[in-house]
């Protein structure tokens, strides 16, 4: 037993400066894509990503389920993005997007961009742990978008 509240823990992790990431997938349905701040490396070789999606969303069986996944590494000119895909993952009107590898959504002007098969899954508490073998990527000299205590933010000096 801690002696901490959630609150808490969630306010001693919003310390923490993140860069703020779209991942995107196709369905059945249609695309989807979920706005997402836990993504991190895992190995150079071979070429692993991983993120956590919370098994609370009503995206979650169909992140879980997906064969192929890109994240996208949004620019600070992309906050409008991570905020539509924060709030919903299903609406991609008015987006310019192509697909990728696996059919998946791919968004132009991101910073960096990788697309991913997803080869490993682990328990997580109340978030999976997805591993993705990044199978192409792409990089731009953009300024990232951040967030740090609760709010989207740019990089100073980037």
């Amino acid at each position: 037993m801690s002696d901490f509240s959630q609150r808490d823990l969630r306010d001693a992790l919003g310390r923490f400066a993140t860069g703020v990431t779209v991942v995107t997938t196709m369905t059945p349905h249609g695309p989807l894509g979920m706005t997402v701040n836990s993504f991190a490396s895992v190995s150079l070789e071979p070429p692993l990503v991983l993120w956590s999606p919370a098994r609370r969303s009503s995206r979650f069986a169909d992140f879980e389920a997906a064969t192929h996944f890109a994240v996208h590494v949004l620019s600070a000119a992309q906050r409008e993005l991570a905020m539509r895909f924060a709030r919903r993952g299903d609406d991609f009107s008015g987006l310019n997007w192509s697909p990728g590898i696996g059919g998946v959504p791919l968004f132009p002007e991101c910073s960096a961009r990788l697309e991913c098969r997803h080869t490993a899954r682990f328990d997580g508490g109340d978030h999976l742990i997805v591993v993705g073998e990044v199978l192409r990527l792409a990089d731009q000299e953009l300024a990232p978008l951040i967030y740090h205590r609760g709010r989207y933010r740019g990089l100073a000096g980037a």
